[in-house]
Order: structure tokens, then sequence, then C-alpha cells
């Protein structure tokens, strides 16, 4: 098994999304990149902790890539946008991967690099690449929020 950090916006719908990927064996929303220790969602929402939603992804690297996890990451929001999806705005929502070793440090730049070269972003992508930080678990009410309590689609599977 092995441990990825993608920040893509809202927990919510990132959650959603990775749930639905063959490979990933379990998702945790958090909070990682700041400086209060044990955040809460209204601190970090509300406060200047420094932290991002996170989604902590345990996936089975013989199933799924990094590499796909990154592909998918890249086409369910928009890395171009600083601190904002869509109508959520803020540093909590910016465009990050936490790093957990330098192989992944490489692909995610890798990664990066070719879709600037491929222009598949009219404007720069403006995601960043953090080396590793504490992740802290968010609130049970956060967890699998959607299939909680329904609604969701605010980031979508590509096909």
């Amino acid at each position: 098994m092995e441990t990825a950090y993608l920040a893509a916006g809202c927990f919510w719908g990132v959650q959603q999304v990775f749930d639905q990927v063959e490979g990933v064996k379990e998702t945790t929303v958090g909070y990682m990149g700041g400086r209060t220790e044990n955040p809460t969602y209204k601190q970090v929402c509300y406060e200047e902790t420094g932290h991002a939603e996170v989604l902590e992804i345990k996936f089975d690297p013989a199933e799924v890539s990094y590499e796909k996890l990154l592909e998918i990451f890249f086409k369910i929001h928009n890395p171009t946008t600083l601190n904002r999806q869509g109508p959520d705005v803020g540093s909590q929502y910016r465009s990050a991967i936490f790093v957990t070793s330098a192989d992944q440090e490489v692909l995610a730049k890798n990664t990066i690099e070719l879709l600037e070269r491929q222009e598949v972003f009219k404007d720069p992508i403006v995601t960043q690449i953090n080396g590793p930080a504490t992740f802290w678990k968010a609130e049970e009410y956060h967890q699998k929020y959607f299939e909680k309590n329904g609604g969701g689609a605010c980031h979508i599977l590509p096909k």
C-alpha cells in the first residue's frame, strides 16, 4: 500500500471521486500544510491556519499507479486558479500535492511539466508541490460526507 495526499478544493467531492477508483482502498479527508496543530474545520475555514482541505488516499500500486491518481486529480479540478475552486474561495481550497517520497515529487513535477507543454490549460498551473507534512484527520461528520448526506458531484470522475 502507498499513500497519496491531494488537495483539489472541497474535500467532500474529491473523496467522492477517488472512492470510485479501482485500486483505491481507503480515503480520509483532513487538513495539511498549515501551522495549527489538530485544526478544526471552523479554524481552517475562518482563521489563518494555513491548512488546505486534503484527501488522504491509500492505494495499491499494483492496481492503480500514482501517475493515474495524478491524471484524475488534474481532470477533476481547475489547477490554474489560486486559492479557489468554483465558488469556494480561500487558501484552504488551493490546488496542492503533498508528496511522501522523492519518486512522488518527480512524478508530480513531470506531470505538471507535461500538462504545461501540451497546453492542456489556457492559464498556468498553480498547483503547489509540497514535501511531507502532518495529516490531520477532519471531523467524523466530514468523512464520506455525500455518502452520508446525499448530494455531491462538485467533482466528477472522468471517463
